[in-house]
């Protein structure tokens, strides 16, 4: 069994090029992480998410709890097999769908208990249970149970938030079932005050993880007070191992994102845009829906080697999507996926040849400017 464990490659700049070794493979990082949550990823098969370059991807303790039932899933072989997928997974905890998708919860010392939303049931969710139900999914990466502090927070809330995840992080540590090739993540939060920073940082390096997360961004606090967070917090967290963005974002995002340390990224915004038309191209995004597409021959990307670009028609894709045809979504879905895996192989590239910022300082130029790509 390969034991877990993080290469960092070579570093230009804060940017690192590393390799995540699993007991399901290995990941090259910087790398995007398609959201499967409820065991599968949104309108592809798997086969289909392999295609684009995926190497892991990460599905949700809350959803996966409530259905099918941990139990029933680990009955069935683990997640893995459940849903052919063989490669790595990751699994967000549950705490922030329990803050975000709960009509009624408590919070306590000891855990939270919400109320289902698929049927009222009362739940209760400790860093222990969480930590038991990644376990029965077979998880490859289980990340330490938080609180996910809300924005905007007060530095008392903040502060008061921060220290109990701080305390959930540690009993989610003790509680993790220590096996080759697994690993466990905590997260840091902190909302945007350093100090709150400094202090889980600490807190989370004296407990040892095999990895950190910077929670409690990407929350509705803008690109800009997101990456004064990131100018300094991933710096705080041990040099030796992979840092990951919890819940990001858009290319821009990630670009910049990687700019200032980050390793590991996931996000629903590849699959949901697919989803509803709209599309991520060099320099922007495009709406197929929009009626300037409705004879256009050309591909959606002509640079892009998917299915959806390389088969059909920016014609063919409006009209899937004018007719409600399933096979609409699973060609942007493709699309979207792929470019985002692409964009992470010229990241990685990048740093090896010891040119990412000027890279990315070219990138986010061409995203601020939407040059014609928002309608090309």
């Amino acid at each position: 069994m390969t034991p877990f464990s993080f290469t960092l490659k070579t570093t230009d700049g804060k940017a690192r090029r590393g390799r995540l070794d699993t007991a399901h493979g290995p990941i090259e990082t910087p790398v995007f992480m398609p959201v499967g949550t409820v065991g599968t990823v949104k309108a592809m098969m798997p086969d289909s998410v392999r295609a684009t370059g995926a190497q892991i991807i990460l599905g949700n303790t809350y959803h996966l709890m409530l259905r099918p039932g941990a139990g029933q899933v680990a009955a069935l072989g683990g997640l893995h097999k459940f849903m052919d997928w063989p490669g790595p997974i990751l699994t967000d905890s549950g705490g922030f769908q329990v803050m975000s998708l709960s009509k009624l919860r408590k919070i306590t010392e000891e855990g939270v208990t919400f109320q289902s939303h698929l049927d009222g049931d009362t739940i209760h969710l400790t860093p222990e249970r969480s930590m038991e139900i990644q376990h029965l999914l077979d998880s490859t990466i289980t990340m330490a149970f938080d609180e996910c502090t809300p924005f905007p927070a007060t530095y008392e809330q903040a502060a008061d938030s921060m220290r109990m995840s701080m305390r959930w992080a540690q009993r989610s540590r003790d509680a993790f079932v220590a096996r080759e090739g697994y690993g466990i993540f905590g997260i840091m939060q902190g909302s945007v005050f350093r100090d709150l920073r400094e202090e889980s940082a600490a807190a989370l390096t004296r407990t040892g993880f095999n990895g950190y997360a910077v929670g409690g961004l990407a929350v509705g606090e803008g690109q800009e007070a997101m990456f004064e967070v990131l100018d300094y917090a991933p710096g705080l967290l041990p040099q030796d191992k992979p840092r990951y963005l919890m819940g990001v974002g858009t290319p821009s995002d990630i670009v910049g994102s990687v700019l200032r340390g980050i390793d590991m990224f996931d996000c629903v915004m590849p699959t949901r845009s697919g989803r509803t038309g709209q599309a991520f191209i060099p320099g922007g995004t495009l709406n197929i829906n929009n009626a300037c597409h409705k004879a256009d021959p050309r591909p959606l990307d002509d640079t892009c080697d998917c299915p959806a670009c390389t088969r059909h028609s920016r014609a063919y894709l409006h009209h899937l999507f004018k007719a409600r045809e399933i096979l609409g979504c699973m060609l942007l879905t493709w699309h979207n996926i792929r470019h985002y895996q692409r964009l992470m192989a010229d990241i990685r590239q990048a740093i090896e040849e010891n040119r990412y910022t000027n890279f990315a300082h070219d990138f986010l130029a061409r995203e601020t400017a939407h040059e014609p790509a928002t309608e090309a």
